[in-house]
């Protein structure tokens, strides 16, 4: 969508995921080199792709790196596959994982290197 990526984390209503977000913005806009867009209502892209679903064959434009600000937690969207990056995710600290997206609370809960490294991997799977 066109609709402002800072208004929309400005209406985060809680304060930690507010600053995680705005954090988590700046350092995937410094790794992307790319400006951050709205996609939907809630979540945040850098960069575009097309994705080609391995189950049903389908393609769309996706992004490249992206994170939501969710009430449960932040999910982090990484263009990674998981199984090749395990040992680093192993050392993330506390998340979860499901399909694409690392699960945080908050980012003092993890390594913020790890992360990353993690962005710049996902970067490179243009």
């Amino acid at each position: 969508t066109s609709a402002s990526v800072v208004d929309f984390i400005n209406t985060v209503k809680d304060e930690q995921k507010r600053k995680d977000s705005f954090a988590l913005l700046e350092i995937m806009k410094k790794a992307s080199k790319t400006e951050p867009v709205l996609w939907g209502n809630s979540l945040i892209g850098f960069g575009i792709k097309k994705y080609k679903s391995p189950t049903s064959g389908r393609e769309v434009d996706w992004f490249l790196i992206g994170f939501a600000p969710r009430k449960a937690n932040l999910s982090i969207y990484l263009m990674i596959n998981h199984k090749e990056h395990a040992d680093a995710i192993n050392k993330l600290g506390k998340h979860k994982t499901s399909g694409g997206c690392i699960y945080i609370n908050k980012l003092a809960d993890i390594d913020l290197k790890v992360l990353k490294g993690l962005i710049t991997a996902s970067l490179k799977q243009k």
